[in-house]
């Protein structure tokens, strides 16, 4: 097939709503569409969706993107991803048993604890321990909370997996979700017998999708009923994607050892490759092979970051709702932080409203807000929290370079780049260049790439990541503001510590209780 002629599609299944964008070869998009869908909240500290609202949700994007173009018969390949473990129990038929267990869903923390203190050898693929948000933990709770249900399961399957089951009929894992949250490891050999005994899923095989896919590799050809009901051309192939941030990634064309893409979205996600392991408590991973073959993913992540604007629109600046319909409120809170210098005059905020993911791994940390006068508006305490989210980032930027893994470049996509102050912030914290893409939607363009690469429009995923992404201009941090911030990023790691045991006491108290501040 000429590569010219061919079409690709690609679908990045967010916490917010699904994006569906149609490419050509050369990575430009010509159609996109976005549809939200819901998250339900039913206690604290637990967050679920229903998988039919993805579904309806892609149908509907999907639908306005065909509808726009000229010939849809050219669309020969697609990719998907999806947010990490979202969890659901299903029939062997895919339908689901249950609102599907959301990745920030934070309720399998007594799992998590069990997983870790197995001590098992693989858990230095992790960084030494798992996440309370990933795919294990959230399965055991299934298993130990919901037996019935997990009984009456075909199987406990991902976002990722459910989706692709309905395009094509096939019960498979990625590679990427597999590897880094399934504690999977194809240089020890894949799954760990020993290890899902001690943690007690002995029964692995039978509940979980084993036959693993590679990122870019066939999971099938889509389904002729599914074809026909969402007008996609028969004969179209489905190649295998994964995490949302870690295809990204790729739509980020961060493909070598030595930059780092992030993405700044509802939360952020800290990604590198390197060309050796890297053993450091703090970091998730060493991944093995999780995106490309002979390279190893190191991972860090924050768990609340455009959530947190979100949070104090809604709750802090409602006046804002008010305004003329071409008046956008968070441009009007940008424009009041803009006026605050850089410190926001002596406030410190912890940015751990779900918890710390990297490098603390703690759940039970919580949100701080500290050093508030009488002489603080609005405006410095909405800086404060865009300042405490790239004090995040900073931590784990050092933990990667204590261990010997510099970042010379950051190559940044999401929702926050429309956010220019705070994107200067996160420069002037960190001490390093921030290099945008042209394209900002990283997700859906790295599943495009997986598609042409998959389809053979490419030699390989790396080479298609350099001849469809394209980039923008640059942000260079301010060297008076970094020596502020280097001050201020000092207390806020030094909250943390005071903190800490008073999180955790507290946390045990509402345990004892019966209740929950998750």
């Amino acid at each position: 097939m000429h590569k010219d002629k061919v079409l690709v599609l690609g679908a990045d299944f967010g916490t917010q709503g699904v994006r569906v964008a149609v490419f050509n070869s050369d990575g430009n998009c010509l159609q996109m569409n976005f549809v939200p869908y819901p998250t339900q909240y039913p206690r604290p500290g637990w967050a679920e969706q229903r998988p039919n609202h993805w579904w309806h949700a892609f149908q509907d994007a999907l639908t306005h993107c065909l509808s726009q173009l000229d010939d849809r018969s050219s669309i020969k390949g697609m990719t998907l991803c999806s947010t990490s473990s979202t969890v659901l129990a299903t029939t062997k038929e895919g339908e689901p048993l249950t609102e599907a267990i959301l990745w920030m869903d934070n309720r399998a923390i007594r799992e998590t604890e069990k997983i870790n203190a197995s001590n098992h050898p693989y858990l230095k693929y992790s960084g030494g321990s798992d996440s309370v948000e990933w795919m294990l933990p959230k399965t055991l709770w299934l298993k130990n909370n919901q037996p019935e249900l997990y009984k009456q399961a075909h199987l406990i399957v991902e976002m990722q997996d459910w989706l692709n089951f309905k395009l094509t009929g096939k019960w498979v894992a990625s590679r990427c979700n597999a590897t880094c949250k399934w504690n999977y490891a194809d240089v020890e050999g894949g799954w760990s017998k020993q290890f899902m005994q001690d943690i007690g899923l002995e029964d692995f095989a039978d509940k979980l999708p084993v036959t693993v896919v590679p990122v870019g590799k066939p999971v099938g050809e889509i389904k002729h009923e599914v074809a026909q009901q969402l007008g996609l051309p028969e004969g179209l192939v489905v190649f295998q994607g994964g995490i949302d941030a870690h295809i990204g990634m790729l739509g980020m064309g961060v493909v070598e050892p030595g930059q780092m893409s992030i993405i700044m979205g509802t939360s952020f996600v800290h990604l590198a490759h390197a060309p050796k392991p890297i053993f450091k408590k703090g970091l998730w991973g060493p991944y093995p092979n999780a995106i490309l073959d002979n390279l190893w993913l190191l991972e860090g992540g924050q768990v609340s970051c455009g959530s947190l604007t979100k949070w104090f629109k809604d709750q802090l600046a409602k006046d804002l709702n008010n305004l003329p319909d071409d008046t956008e409120p968070y441009q009007v809170l940008i424009e009041e932080a803009a006026e605050i210098s850089p410190g926001s005059d002596g406030l410190v905020v912890l940015d751990f409203w779900q918890g710390n993911r990297t490098p603390y791994r703690d759940p039970m940390a919580k949100g701080c807000i500290w050093g508030m006068t009488l002489s603080h508006s609005r405006a410095h305490l909405y800086r404060a929290i865009l300042e405490s989210v790239a004090y995040g980032t900073r931590n784990i930027l050092d933990n990667f370079s204590d261990s010997d893994f510099k970042v010379e470049q950051i190559v940044a996509c999401g929702g926050v780049l429309k956010n220019k102050l705070w994107l200067q912030i996160i420069s002037d914290v960190t001490g390093i260049p921030i290099l945008k893409t042209k394209f900002s939607e990283a997700g859906v363009l790295g599943c495009a790439i997986c598609a042409a690469a998959g389809l053979g429009l490419y030699e390989s995923i790396p080479e298609a990541a350099q001849n469809m992404v394209q980039y923008a201009d640059t942000i260079y941090p301010e060297d008076q503001n970094h020596k502020i911030y280097s001050y201020y990023f000092e207390k806020y790691k030094k909250t943390y510590e005071l903190l800490a045991c008073q999180m955790h006491e507290m946390h045990q108290f509402h345990q004892d209780r019966g209740e929950s501040i998750e």
